[in-house]
């Protein structure tokens, strides 16, 4: 399986609990973050732009805490930021097991392999590694040469020492199907437990802004993708929310699933866009308007997402949803290979949009400066 069976009972009855108790509105995911801080400064990234006196700041240990207990998920992600410049991190994953949450801690890895040791292994515990792609293409997205080659070498060293390890591979505009193909084997090989793959979302801040796909575009390459899939492939994500992305099925955007938590707050609306804060999780669910948002709201800042953030709980949501939902993703799980000549001639056939790599912004100022945060962090 893609995940432990302990973990798929525990969230299977979260969500039946909410269905019986009549709840529409749920979270499943919550998606803490201590700091936006991070040693990395990617184009397509939304949060480098902060001043360096919010990338300094810190969520505390029972900060995290009561954030969890207030919004009550069974999971918890955390990203970033790069959790593993907090210097309490492995306080604050010690204390989410403690509480049998089950934790995705995000990292771009270039600090896995030497804090390995501040954490145990847990089946609670997974680390969720950012991989963007085969070396060229994650080198690339994330702005900098040999980041490949180190997150490899952390994934490698986790697996060895009996960690779980997922993980995300954000796809922009250019990325070339066969090659993301090729990038899901090396994982397996590398022995990762599960893969969990997304569009990227249209950042208004972003330094580049050229390589984010379209709905239709995105369909297509993930369609070439997920279509014919190799049995040995193991996905951290819902069956619906991956022909979701093939363009097989039709979904609504559930923005509170995956509610934030960070510094400044309850993020409003979602952990994509940044309409206000709220005090309270509670506060958050109730003075929200929610029809403001998804692609059905015609909110132009959503009408391109399709991302995992957005739309995983809407797949979970639709499979504990009807019989006829439990039924279809029963079907997926167990004949996924999806077949698919179409979709393999798109991949003989397939020629990127754009032949320019992202945008490239690591500059010596850039490089200062995120010397500068490293150091307040003590790394």
């Amino acid at each position: 399986m893609a995940v432990p069976v302990s973990q798929a009972w525990t969230v299977a009855t979260y969500v039946l609990k909410q269905k019986i108790m009549g709840r529409k509105k749920y979270p499943l995911v919550l998606m803490l973050e201590p700091l936006f801080r991070c040693n990395l400064a990617c184009a397509g990234c939304g949060k480098i732009q902060y001043p360096a006196h919010i990338l300094k700041a810190e969520l505390t240990p029972e900060d995290c805490f009561k954030a969890v207990e207030e919004c009550g998920t069974p999971m918890v992600a955390i990203p970033g930021g790069e959790p593993l410049l907090h210097p309490q991190m492995p306080e604050i994953v010690a204390g989410l097991v403690a509480r049998k949450k089950y934790v995705y801690m995000c990292t771009n890895a270039l600090l896995l392999k030497e804090k390995l040791h501040l954490f145990k292994p847990s089946k609670y515990l997974s680390f969720s590694v950012h991989v963007d792609g085969q070396r060229e293409h994650h080198d690339f997205s994330v702005c900098r040469e040999g980041g490949y080659d180190i997150a490899m070498e952390g994934v490698h060293a986790a697996v060895a020492a009996g960690f779980r390890v997922t993980t995300n591979t954000t796809l922009f505009d250019g990325a070339d199907p066969n090659s993301v193909r090729a990038h899901f084997d090396e994982l397996m090989v590398a022995g990762v437990e599960s893969m969990m793959v997304s569009p990227g979302y249209t950042y208004d801040k972003a330094p580049d802004q050229k390589h984010f796909l379209g709905r239709a575009r995105s369909k297509k390459m993930f369609r070439a993708i997920l279509s014919n899939r190799k049995s040995t492939w193991r996905f951290n994500a819902s069956p619906i929310f991956m022909e979701f992305l093939m363009g097989k099925k039709d979904l609504t955007c559930t923005p509170w699933g995956m509610p934030t938590f960070s510094i400044f707050g309850w993020q409003k609306p979602c952990y994509l866009l940044q309409d206000g804060y709220a005090d309270s999780f509670k506060e958050l669910m109730e003075t929200v308007q929610w029809s403001n948002y998804g692609t059905e709201s015609g909110n132009p800042q959503c009408a391109n997402c399709m991302v995992h953030s957005g739309y995983e709980a809407s797949g979970v949501n639709y499979t504990f949803g009807s019989i006829k939902g439990l039924l279809q993703t029963a079907k997926a799980i167990f004949f996924s290979k999806y077949e698919d000549d179409g979709a393999m001639k798109l991949l003989n056939e397939w020629k990127p949009a754009h032949a320019a790599p992202l945008v490239q912004i690591a500059t010596p100022g850039a490089a200062s400066n995120s010397a500068e945060l490293q150091g307040v962090s003590g790394d």
